[in-house]
C-alpha cells in the first residue's frame, strides 16, 4: 500500500537520508508528505550536494536534524538506511503506529580514493536510492480499469 507520509532515517541526516528525501520529494511531493532525520545531528556533506546537483536537485539548504527535532512524528512509513537508524525506528514504533522498512545503504563517507572515485560512490548510493524510492512509492493501480 502506498503511504501518505514517509520518514527517511540514517545516522547523521547528512548524506543518505537527505538524498532520499530530496529524490522522493522530486517525484512524490504532491501526494506524499516526506521528511528525513538522523539518529544524531551531522553536517551536510558537500559530496552529497554535488551528487544531487548532477540530477538538477539542490539540497544545499538542507539542515541536518535528529528524529527528536521532527515536530510531526505521525508517519505511515519509516525507511531506515543504516543499522543504528533501524534500531531507533523500531524503538519509536513502540509508541507510534508506523511500518518500518530497512534498506541497507552503504555510507559513502567511508569511500576512499580520488575525488572522482569518491563521487562515483556517492552516485551509486544516489542511484540506488532513486531506484528503490521509485519502486516503493510509485502508485500501482490494482485490478479494475
Amino acid at each position: 500500500m502506498r503511504p501518505s507520509s514517509v520518514l527517511f532515517v540514517c545516522g547523521l541526516n547528512a548524506v543518505r537520508s537527505p538524498m532520499a528525501e530530496a529524490l522522493a520529494r522530486l517525484w512524490f511531493s504532491k501526494t506524499i508528505y516526506i521528511q528525513s532525520a538522523g539518529v544524531r545531528k551531522g553536517e551536510l556533506d558537500p559530496f552529497s550536494v554535488k551528487a544531487m546537483e548532477e540530477m538538477g536537485v539542490d539540497i544545499s539548504r538542507h539542515r541536518p536534524r535528529t528524529i527528536e527535532e521532527i515536530e510531526d512524528d505521525n508517519f505511515d512509513l519509516i525507511i531506515t538506511l543504516a543499522p543504528e537508524a533501524h534500531h531507533k525506528a523500531l524503538d519509536m514504533t513502540r509508541t507510534i503506529a508506523a511500518e518500518v522498512e530497512y534498506w541497507p545503504t552503504p555510507d559513502p563517507q567511508l569511500a576512499n580514493g580520488s575525488r572522482d572515485q569518491i563521487m562515483d560512490v556517492y552516485r551509486q548510493v544516489r542511484d540506488g536510492l532513486a531506484r528503490r524510492i521509485k519502486a516503493r512509492l510509485e502508485w500501482k493501480p490494482t485490478g479494475g480499469h
